[in-house]
């Protein structure tokens, strides 16, 4: 009887603690009061309430997005109405200072209370700055300026016991487009420096470009001359080459037929040999079964010349014997046969390994000839290479050694060639009818032979102009007048003339 009160009070002192058992959450905090002085907090963790005695009040931790805008126009600094898009993110601060005191203002509420509840504050803060900076600032220095929104809220959101984690200016207008404005100013100005800076390319793309067509041409004159030199000594190299080549395909060729023909013959000798073999053991067996029918016939030969005496007593021995005989024999020849198909079976086996080896031999020797023939045209590729990038660099100076005397020694070859090609025409005319008032009738003549010298003066200075060398110059360098007024020297394409006073 005593136990039943016991055991009625750890009944009831069960009941209490799981009726007053409460487990809050990471994002929110459980605030107990009623019995103490200073309520419990609990966030993210467990705790035990008195029923009856104590009540579980909830207050949200997570972080909450709050929409700042203006909702009418604002003044800046320099007297410009603008409104201003923001985002700021908040939560109440973990604490216990400050959620006790956010606990006064927004116990029980919901996130969106919360919000409704702290905007017109921010608003307020947000008004409050803009009336500090100018227009340009809050347009291209927003960091800034969130910082500063930041910066004036946080005083009085900390007095709520909220934190505020960040401020994001999302839009600046104004009423009357002047951002707009100093946008296309911006742009007129960078359009400018554009159209200059691509003016000053377009003439130093020009310059480089026509700088570079010169030196292009100049190289392509070098290069074409080198490379007409070059084939030429290939041409000659190549045909060493082929010759070489050509000759030792010939020597493989040979090496792989000789060896083709020494592995036919292994395998034919082979075979013989294993029909040889067989032909033995058939004969071997032959003469067996020989034997085998003579002494069957003794056997019937002396049996019938007993039978005459013991026919009675001896027909049952002699039928034994004859079984017995027959037996063996029939034995013997098995023995025979299975001994031959052997003996058929190893020679055949042994064909078929010496026709292995010999296309195992034949494909090694063409490897063998493939091997030699690529080490050829890999040495010809080589010497063609070496041969060409030696003959570029003998014509490259052959060329720098050719002055300005063996090009003008060049030209003065062809003008007789150049002077036929100018009286060419003259040559097709097979009547001329000249009318010439004064002179004696003799100037319309003299002026026809006249034209020649002109015009191969004309062509003597053509061929100093293109080529920079002073024809006429080095024609005179052997005169008496050169060698005792003038001193010609000839270096390269430039000719210079120095007088001496004698």
């Amino acid at each position: 009887m005593e136990l039943i009160p016991i055991i009625a009070l750890i009944i009831v002192l069960v009941l209490i603690i799981v009726a007053g058992y409460v487990k809050a959450p990471p994002d929110r905090a459980f605030i107990i009061s009623g019995l103490r002085k200073n309520p419990r907090i609990l966030v993210g963790r467990a705790g035990i309430k008195i029923p009856f005695f104590e009540r579980v009040d909830k207050l949200y931790l997570g972080q909450m997005t709050v929409d700042i805008k203006t909702e009418q126009s604002v003044p800046t600094n320099d007297f410009i109405n603008v409104n201003v898009d923001a985002v700021a993110k908040v939560r109440i601060g973990t604490d216990p200072a400050a959620i006790q005191l956010a606990a006064k203002n927004f116990l029980n509420k919901n996130p969106e209370q919360i919000t409704q509840d702290l905007q017109d504050s921010l608003q307020g803060n947000m008004r409050e700055i803009i009336g500090t900076l100018s227009l340009k600032v809050i347009n291209t220095d927003r960091d800034s300026f969130s910082d500063q929104v930041m910066e004036k809220a946080s005083r009085d959101m900390s007095k709520l016991g909220i934190e505020i984690l960040s401020c994001n200016i999302q839009n600046v207008t104004d009423e009357n487009g002047l951002i707009n404005d100093l946008g296309m100013d911006n742009t007129a100005k960078i359009k400018k420096d554009a159209a200059i800076a691509k003016a000053q390319a377009d003439r130093d793309v020009a310059i480089a470009q026509a700088e570079a067509d010169k030196a292009a041409n100049d190289a392509r004159v070098t290069a074409q001359t080198e490379i007409a030199e070059k084939n030429n000594a290939l041409a000659i190299k190549q045909a060493e080459l082929k010759q070489q080549a050509d000759t030792a395909n010939a020597v493989a060729d040979a090496a792989y037929s000789i060896q083709q023909q020494e592995q036919q013959k292994t395998i034919e000798a082979a075979t013989v040999n294993a029909q040889i073999a067989k032909a033995e053991r058939e004969a071997e067996l032959k003469q067996k079964e020989v034997v085998v029918k003579q002494q069957e016939l003794a056997a019937q030969i002396e049996k019938q010349a007993d039978a005459e005496k013991y026919q009675a007593e001896k027909k049952a021995e002699a039928e034994l014997i004859q079984r017995q005989k027959k037996a063996e024999a029939a034995k013997y020849e098995q023995e025979r046969e299975a001994d031959a198909k052997k003996a058929q079976a190893e020679a055949q086996k042994y064909a078929a390994e010496q026709e292995a080896a010999g296309i195992k031999a034949k494909y090694d020797a063409e490897a063998a000839g493939i091997a030699a023939k690529g080490k050829a045209e890999a040495e010809a590729i080589k010497a063609k290479g070496l041969a060409e990038a030696e003959a570029m660099e003998k014509k490259a100076e052959a060329y720098r050694k050719y002055n300005g005397a063996a090009m003008a020694e060049m030209m003065i070859k062809v003008m007789p060639e150049i002077a036929a090609e100018i009286a060419k025409p003259l040559s097709q005319i097979d009547k001329i009818n000249i009318y010439e008032t004064g002179d004696g009738g003799q100037g319309g003549a003299s002026k026809i032979s006249g034209n020649m010298p002109i015009v191969m003066k004309q062509v003597f200075d053509t061929m100093s102009e293109a080529t920079g060398v002073d024809f006429s110059e080095i024609m005179r360098a052997n005169t008496y007048d050169a060698k005792v007024n003038k001193n010609v020297n000839i270096t390269g394409a430039d000719v210079s003339v120095k007088t001496e006073e004698k």
